[in-house]
């Protein structure tokens, strides 16, 4: 955690060259501007301007917006040249007049944060993300050929993405990222990492570098990674399991009304934690639920509560894909929980039966989440809830 000071005395001692400041649009997608260390007093204390009708989300801006980096979030991008080092910086993004701006990603997040706060809740977060290998051609563009056609928790030599998931997970601790764990998944060339859980801020920011690190060792490594929800046909689908442990400062065991409030706003929000049309086709298959139901056993259930109690007792939600704004997504899932606990929320019975397997005349007993993307972004749409919470308009 750096101070400005300490930042202005980093980049001084460590021969820093370039600082890249980062932010996300709507989407999620990765942003950033370079500048050189001479303007970095500037960035700090006027910010740095660029076109916002250039992002996704922010077209209705007809003034540039200003980045201001945020010192606590300096990192070492380590692939970088060690003489002349590249240094990253996660930005608050506003107004000429230096007001927030209300579509800032982090900024709706942070809000969610001081919300939870000020009622008295701690929420951390860990994540897990999934993710596919797959070879380049000889143009170097991605293909459809999988690293490696290993299965579950397989090893080496079946294993091609060993070495991999060992240079992401070093190079995130250079970083000062900690993972908690990294294996091979179901499908072939599919690789999982996990993370400690932390706040939610600071694990959407490391959502964000993780995703920056895997992209750029599979490219060392003369691959592509993919992260989107369904890159093979009949194969498992990506998932991002989204872990929640959830506290009370007044000493209340909240975890169960938290709980019911992402199942009673669950449908709503999935537009932004499933956001592309491909997100669909992974529900329902492979143990990514489609059901909005609970268990403390069963993991085609759409959240599972792991059998630990205690300070590691924890919230598993199931149905989001990597494709999803982290910000905007922990935000979600915070004010849903807020709501639950507010109310009192009271979660349906545990269904604690396999729900992909089960005849139809059972799980037509339960709702489902939404089956297209269109079907999503309608039920947003004419959520009031959504509408009060996030600032984006639907086109």
């Amino acid at each position: 955690m750096y101070t400005k000071d300490e930042v202005f005395e980093f980049i001084e001692q460590e021969d820093v060259k370039f600082i890249r400041l980062f932010f996300c649009d709507i989407n999620g997608r990765q942003k950033n501007i370079s500048i050189m260390p001479s303007e970095l007093d500037r960035a700090f204390e006027e910010g740095i301007s660029f076109d916002a009708s250039q992002i996704c989300g922010f077209g209705d801006v007809k003034s540039d917006l200003l980045l201001f980096p945020l010192p606590h979030t300096l990192n070492v991008l380590p692939w970088r040249p060690s003489h002349g080092k590249v240094v990253r910086m996660f930005c608050d993004i506003r107004y000429q007049d230096k007001s927030p701006f209300p579509k800032d990603s982090r900024y709706i997040l942070r809000h969610a944060v001081e919300a939870a706060h000020s009622a008295g809740i701690s929420v951390q977060i860990g994540s897990e993300y999934e993710f596919y290998l797959f070879k380049l051609d000889e143009n170097g563009n991605p293909t459809k050929i999988p690293f490696d056609h290993a299965g579950y928790l397989d090893v080496a030599p079946e294993d091609k993405g060993e070495n991999v998931r060992r240079e992401i997970c070093l190079t995130l601790l250079d970083m000062g990222i900690q993972t908690e764990s990294s294996r091979h998944k179901e499908g072939p060339g599919q690789n999982e990492i996990v993370f400690r859980y932390s706040d939610a801020l600071r694990t959407a920011d490391n959502d964000m570098n993780f995703i920056t690190v895997v992209k750029t060792t599979a490219q060392h490594n003369g691959l592509y990674a993919d992260f989107s929800p369904k890159p093979l046909e009949g194969e498992s689908g990506n998932g991002l399991h989204i872990n929640l442990s959830v506290k009370s400062l007044y000493g209340k065991n909240v975890t169960m009304p938290f709980l019911a409030g992402i199942i009673e706003h669950i449908r709503e929000m999935t537009y932004f934690l499933n956001p592309a049309e491909d997100s669909y086709k992974r529900l329902g298959e492979n143990k990514a639920p489609k059901y909005i139901t609970w268990s403390p056993e069963n993991r085609s259930q759409l959240i599972r509560i792991p059998p630990i109690r205690g300070e590691h007792e924890r919230i598993e939600l199931r149905s989001p894909d990597p494709m999803t704004n982290p910000y905007i997504a922990y935000a979600l899932l915070i004010y849903a929980g807020l709501d639950g606990i507010q109310k009192n929320l009271t979660p349906p019975q545990p269904v604690n039966i396999n729900l992909q397997n089960a005849d139809k005349s059972v799980s037509d007993a339960f709702g489902s989440l939404p089956e297209s993307l269109a079907e999503a972004e309608l039920t947003a749409k004419s959520s009031e809830w959504i509408q009060n919470i996030l600032p984006f308009r639907f086109e």
